[in-house]
């Protein structure tokens, strides 16, 4: 076991969110506060343990908890437009809760009635889930060696994860295995264990060494004989094969963070510039912000910044249109594809744009500037939109639906 995972929030203390305009104005103000001491975070490294629990303790990450369980079942645009808020203030921060949404999801989709029952009340409680899926060893990320095996008194787990983003603030672990031989109701298959993350036999390893998102946990699990009780394992089939969204929303929560931190950095080149540029002496004026050129540039950029937010509104109506049974997966997965392109895009142009807006004294490290563009670099990696190309070319070329795999 690990020493680093903290449960901070007490049951029953988190707050109650239950509309649309409550959960954007506490993740504005969340902003806020996390937007300050962002940048040292970042390039010192500092784990937002205080961030992480002021999340939970606000009730943002019970959001979608149906309301038949208590919760206030905001739809995915609602979702990623906090994301978005907390992405312009840290990029970090944001990207810690996506996998606590996409496996609260999951269990909609997929467990039983008692399932949900004690995993939604943990939510609405505070509680917290982290992903431990994606693996290292194997020919490509599709291939899980992490093996679930029964025994006398339930299963074991055994294996080892890596990017486990969010796992050292979380008490909960969303452990991706294989099922290899039947286990009486139990098929073979892809399940999805979830499982404290204090269990004996877990061991959390704060290793992660990216350049951006340095802060958001997201390093290794390992599982030796961890004890698994049947009624914490849920297939993962039937919320990825069913035209339910699944992929689609937990992409839109991706586009939401690169399209924050557009607008982070594109927000703080214009304070830079209004406040501490001085202006190129061919321009021939007395301010930065009067410079021809410049004022060109930061209209291409926020052109960028805005198709990158307005694709995003429409990806999220089209997640919500899923759910709601008024329009279909393959269109969701297909507007989220193009969201992402254009976030993508944006994210990486934006941030890379702020000192060449800026000039010279906004390379400096003391003011970390230099954050926007290595979480953009870092955070873009997650599921390559030369992909997203092929899949929306196909639909336009050939009408193909894009596949049921959780990544569109």
């Amino acid at each position: 076991m690990t020493d680093t995972v903290e449960t901070v929030v007490d049951p029953g203390t988190a707050a109650r969110i239950r509309t649309a305009d409550e959960a954007i104005t506490a993740a504005t103000r969340l902003a806020g506060s996390f937007a300050r001491g962002a940048a040292e975070r970042d390039r010192d490294r500092v784990l937002p343990y205080p961030e992480t629990d002021e999340l939970a303790a606000g009730g943002l990450l019970a959001i979608t908890v149906p309301v038949e369980f208590g919760g206030a079942d905001l739809p995915p645009s609602v979702v990623a437009e906090v994301f978005r808020i907390l992405a312009t203030a840290d990029p970090n921060i944001a990207q810690i809760p996506h996998s606590h949404f996409v496996y609260v999801n999951l269990l909609r989709l997929a467990a039983d009635r008692e399932q949900q029952q004690r995993f939604f009340t943990q939510v609405l409680s505070g509680g917290r889930i982290a992903n431990a899926q994606s693996e290292r060893g194997g020919k490509t990320v599709a291939d899980i060696a992490t093996r679930i095996t029964q025994h006398s008194n339930g299963f074991h787990l055994d294996g080892e994860k890596f990017y486990c983003t969010g796992s050292l603030f979380a008490d909960t672990l969303a452990v991706l295995a294989r099922l290899d031989e039947p286990a009486g109701d139990l098929d073979i298959g892809e399940y999805i264990a979830f499982i404290p993350a204090d269990s004996a036999g877990v061991e959390i390893v704060d290793d992660w060494t990216g350049m951006g998102q340095r802060t958001t946990g997201s390093g290794t699990i390992r599982f030796d004989g961890v004890d698994v009780r049947h009624e914490d394992l849920v297939s993962r089939a039937p919320a990825v094969s069913a035209p339910a969204g699944y992929g689609a929303f937990a992409q839109l929560l991706h586009v939401a963070i690169d399209a924050g931190i557009a607008r982070g950095a594109l927000t703080a080149a214009v304070e830079f510039v209004r406040t501490r540029s001085r202006p190129w002496f061919e321009a021939e004026v007395d301010r930065a912000v009067d410079d021809p050129l410049l004022v060109q540039r930061f209209g291409e950029l926020a052109v960028s910044v805005g198709t990158a937010e307005a694709t995003l509104a429409a990806a999220g109506r089209a997640v919500d249109a899923t759910l709601e049974g008024t329009g279909s997966a393959a269109d969701a997965s297909l507007a989220v594809a193009v969201a992402k392109v254009v976030a993508d895009r944006s994210a990486n142009e934006v941030s890379s744009a702020l000192f060449e807006v800026s000039g010279t004294r906004s390379a400096g490290a003391d003011l970390g500037l230099n954050h926007f563009w290595r979480n953009a670099r870092t955070h873009t990696l997650h599921d390559p939109v030369r992909w997203k190309y092929q899949h929306i070319g196909r639909s336009v070329l050939r009408d193909e639906d894009p596949p049921r795999h959780g990544v569109i």
